[in-house]
């Protein structure tokens, strides 16, 4: 399948994905499947000293919240001084899973994002946030998708799902089955956790790039915390401008890999007259695991 989508009906969407109809990236130099070329020399050093705030300030919390996984690649991708070099990184990811880092400069097209994750090239927008977004950002920026997203895809098991995704996204945009499988990767590739035998972890990137919900997510006893079940996934909406009220949980990456592994097509059509789930649910016989207890300090 050709990823080639014209910008022009791209951005006709924009209403949709932002206020204004406006996105934050420069799509002026983006070629035809919305790559760019990450000029690294143009940021700042405002700007990379902007990046180590952030960085700071989530590795501080990370440990007893991230899972293992995470926490071992991030401390071998050395990104901690200064907004990291994507071609360094590709080389370092490539050699161990396959993957490769592509620039982009920001949003792109449901088919564009569904290709390159079905040929292992994961998206990093190359723009930062400013200053007075250091807690909240409407759009994902470079902070978000490289912090968030990358250290996992040093993770053959993950890594494998993330292509697999992909791969189903092209069928999904075939079957109408797009609005439940973008649930499906809300809930898992973004605030997604996982059991550990200390506790429940976060592997979600949308936590793990969150100052606040990488605590909120574990200890609160507010959101419903359930146990991995793909259908109840699809069925289910979710919050955009709020921590989430409900999250998935997973034993371990290899049953999040083979839960998805079957055609969705079956799934596509039982949910198709079933109304959605409120964010907030918690369905006659669920299991609602029990929060972890508040870290010291």
């Amino acid at each position: 399948m050709n990823t080639t989508v014209d910008q022009a009906d791209f951005f006709k969407t924009l209403e949709e994905k932002s206020d204004g109809g406006t996105l934050r990236g420069d799509y002026s130099r983006c070629d035809a499947n919305y790559i760019v070329q990450q000029d690294w020399s143009a940021y700042t050093p405002e700007q990379h000293a902007l990046w180590k705030k952030l960085y700071q300030r989530q590795a501080k919390l990370v440990p007893g919240r991230a899972c293992d996984m995470f926490i071992d690649s991030l401390a071998k991708m050395d990104a901690s001084e200064e907004i990291p070099r994507f071609d360094r990184t590709t080389e370092a990811l490539h050699k161990a899973t396959g993957w490769e880092l592509v620039a982009v400069p920001g949003l792109v097209p449901e088919l564009t994002f569904f290709e390159h994750l079905a040929n292992r090239r994961f998206p990093v927008t190359v723009w930062l946030r400013e200053a007075h977004e250091f807690d909240y950002i409407v759009e994902p920026d470079v902070f978000h998708d490289f912090f968030g997203h990358v250290p996992l895809l040093f993770n053959p098991v993950f890594a494998d799902y993330i292509q697999q995704y992909g791969q189903g996204g092209l069928k999904a945009l075939k079957t109408d089955g797009l609005t439940h499988l973008a649930r499906l990767y809300w809930y898992t590739v973004e605030f997604g956790l996982i059991e550990s035998p200390q506790g429940l972890r976060a592997y979600g990137a949308g936590i793990l790039s969150s100052g606040g919900e990488i605590e909120y997510c574990l200890t609160d006893p507010a959101p419903r915390r359930i146990p991995l079940d793909i259908e109840r996934i699809m069925r289910t909406l979710y919050k955009i401008d709020s921590y989430q009220e409900t999250y998935f949980v997973i034993r371990d990456f290899e049953q999040l890999f083979k839960a998805t592994a079957p055609d969705f097509t079956p799934i596509y059509e039982r949910l198709k007259d079933q109304e959605a789930l409120p964010a907030n649910t918690l369905l006659p016989g669920e299991i609602n695991l029990p929060p972890n207890p508040k870290m010291a300090g």
